[in-house]
Parts: C-alpha cells; sequence; structure tokens
C-alpha cells in the first residue's frame, strides 16, 4: 500500500474541509502535505486524523498546516436541536464552557437558551 493510500483519509478530510492551497507529493514513501485551514479547529480535525492512522509522532508523513483565521477557534453554523452546552461539549469536550461561547456571541444572542439554525457562532480560543 502507498503512503498516499494509507493517508487518503487524511487527504479526503482536507477537501472536505476545502483546505486552500493543498498540496500533496510522495518522495520516498513519505507523504508531504501542506495547505491552510480556515481556523485551529481545523487543523486540529486534520491532525487527529493523521494521528489515529499513522500513531502519534508518524514518520512516513510530514504535514505543513497553517490557519488562515487563528482569532477563533472555529465558526460553527447551528443546526436544529443543537443547544449551547451541546456546541460546547463537542469543541471543548465539556458542556459547561457554554458561557464562553455565549459571551464571544452577546452580539446576536440576547439570551443563552435561545439560539436558531443557521446562525452562524463564533467558538472562541479558550
Amino acid at each position: 500500500m502507498s503512503t498516499k493510500a494509507k493517508y487518503q483519509a487524511v487527504l479526503d478530510l482536507g477537501q472536505e474541509l476545502e483546505i486552500k492551497g493543498g498540496e500533496v507529493s510522495e518522495d520516498g514513501g513519505v507523504l508531504k502535505i501542506k495547505g491552510e485551514a480556515a481556523t485551529p479547529y481545523e487543523k486540529n480535525m486534520l491532525w487527529d486524523k493523521i494521528k489515529e492512522i499513522g500513531g502519534q509522532s508518524p514518520s512516513d508523513i510530514k504535514a505543513n498546516i497553517t490557519v488562515g483565521d487563528d482569532s477563533v477557534y472555529h465558526r460553527h453554523t447551528v443546526k436544529s436541536g443543537e443547544s449551547l452546552s451541546k456546541i460546547a461539549k463537542h469543541y471543548y469536550g465539556n458542556a459547561m464552557k457554554y458561557n464562553a461561547i455565549f459571551e464571544a456571541n452577546t452580539d446576536q444572542l440576547k439570551n443563552p437558551d435561545v439560539i436558531h439554525p443557521d446562525q452562524v457562532l463564533v467558538i472562541p480560543n479558550l
């Protein structure tokens, strides 16, 4: 199996996330990838996928992933049935951090219990 085939799930994720300036090459069994993720969250998703496939310190892949907007952790589009606590649990692993998301979005939210589908919320860096 080629290194590119081994890490195809990473390349697929990069396409799904619409990584900008993506470059992929293979040299001597080492896959080299480069690109710009929109946010730190997306960069972390790529690294998590790399580690899932290759382990904590894979030697058969070199990735240079930069971030276009590091002023926020991510921008989340609200889906039906979501709450700030569910969103906080997804991004931070802790539902109780919902208030950080509320505070970062007081320009459009007046009550942490009221959010609407299709709102785009800032997920702040913690």
